[in-house]
């Protein structure tokens, strides 16, 4: 008889089939419990693995900032290549030399740099609004909207060519495809790695004003090119992913409530408030990995050197500890310290240039299309649940 596996999904990041926004009634179980419980889980490609399930709100924010939960303790130079074992990938670092490769970038990512970049970001969302009232009256935003946006913004941020999209959007959704083979991630990530390569071996001839141009020049004799391929690899997946997906599931979650659409679109007031609702409710980066270098106690439970931590994004997200008895979608709520982009050391690098995008994106939008809706039916919306970004597949809209 065929044993059964443990699942492929970690019941730290499962949702609810009653709404696809909310912790499963099984995490919540979870969160009730006074440890931090031990569940399996089977990685399709690297089998099985047990994991400590960190839950509660308080319980995470402080393994978020435990300086003996790292984050890198999985590396190994010596293996195979992929993003999460390649010099230069910040999650891959803990301590100093995370420190050291950190502050080559932070400078491309103060809140001053940034918001000059927002009336280019806003011509960015009115030129795909009206690409869109071109290829419409139906559209995937997926593909038309929420994908373009970032992915325009993190091309000119880093140097990478526009025209080159659809290779290394096509690279990144099957990085984060976890139902790919081991082989198939080995071979996708050569693919990235040479295209990386190359483009960094330009820029050390001629930097420009890029991000990693700037990098190279004013920290090349610090780093290795094999570094800076890990920026630029880290950089690309992470600035257009996340983004994009937050795009197309706030939309979606907003079309689900009148009442909290109609706010964001015509309530200017409310526009900062429903960007960090948004990124509490949704949490699309769902759950995070931390290692336990040595033994140690996440708010008095022990855990021992070398187990693995799963820190749940989003059940933390939605604790009555952080926001009280109601945890639905609020748009006017009052901004509370979520875990969207983490916390502590390895806290997102680039989250003011999402919330920017976002500001500018989703209002724009639903003002364009004020009778915006479903072009299906909500149960054959295709979700993104087998990957370590929450989103969607497609969204196909009409107005």
């Amino acid at each position: 008889m065929t044993q059964p596996q443990e699942p492929a999904m970690l019941v730290t990041s499962q949702r609810s089939g009653r709404c696809p926004f909310e912790p499963s009634p099984d995490l919540v179980a979870l969160r009730e419990q006074q440890d931090l419980p031990r569940v399996s889980g089977r990685h399709p490609a690297f089998g099985p693995f047990e994991v400590r399930a960190v839950t509660r709100y308080a319980d995470v924010r402080a393994a978020f900032g435990h300086q003996h939960a790292m984050s890198g303790a999985n590396r190994d130079p010596d293996g195979p290549r992929t993003l999460f074992n390649q010099p230069g990938f910040l999650l891959g670092y803990d301590g100093p030399e995370h420190v050291r490769l950190r502050r080559m970038l932070t400078s491309a990512f103060t809140v001053r740099r940034l918001q000059q970049m927002q009336p280019w970001i806003e011509k960015i969302v009115d030129d795909r609004l009206t690409a869109m009232t071109a290829a419409g009256p139906v559209v995937d935003l997926v593909q038309e909207f929420a994908l373009p946006i970032p992915s325009l913004v993190i091309c000119e941020l880093l140097g990478v060519p526009y025209a080159d999209r659809a290779q290394f959007q096509h690279q990144s959704a099957v990085l984060l495809d976890v139902t790919r083979t081991a082989q198939q991630q080995l071979d996708n990530y050569a693919a990235m790695h040479s295209y990386m390569a190359e483009l960094v071996a330009a820029l050390r001839t001629q930097s420009g004003d890029s991000l990693l141009g700037s990098v190279i020049r004013e920290h090349g004799d610090e780093l290795t090119d094999e570094e800076v391929v890990g920026f630029g690899n880290l950089l690309l997946v992470a600035g257009h992913e996340t983004t994009s997906n937050m795009i197309a599931l706030s939309t979606l979650a907003l079309l689900r409530d009148p009442d909290q659409l109609a706010a964001v679109r015509d309530d200017d007031t409310v526009t900062n408030t429903a960007v960090e609702e948004l990124l509490r409710y949704l949490s699309i980066v769902t759950q995070l990995n931390r290692r336990a270098v040595e033994d140690l106690e996440i708010n008095g439970q022990p855990v021992e050197a070398g187990e693995l931590l799963s820190l749940s994004v989003l059940a933390a997200n939605q604790d009555v500890e952080l926001i009280g008895d109601d945890a639905s979608l609020n748009v006017r709520r009052k901004p509370v310290a979520h875990l969207a982009f983490g916390f502590g050391p390895h806290q997102c690098l680039g989250q003011q240039l999402a919330r920017i995008e976002l500001r500018v994106a989703l209002p724009a939008l639903l003002r364009r299309f004020p009778t915006l809706r479903l072009a299906i039916p909500f149960e054959e919306v295709d979700f993104r649940v087998l990957s370590p970004v929450y989103g969607l597949k497609s969204l196909p809209l009409t107005w």
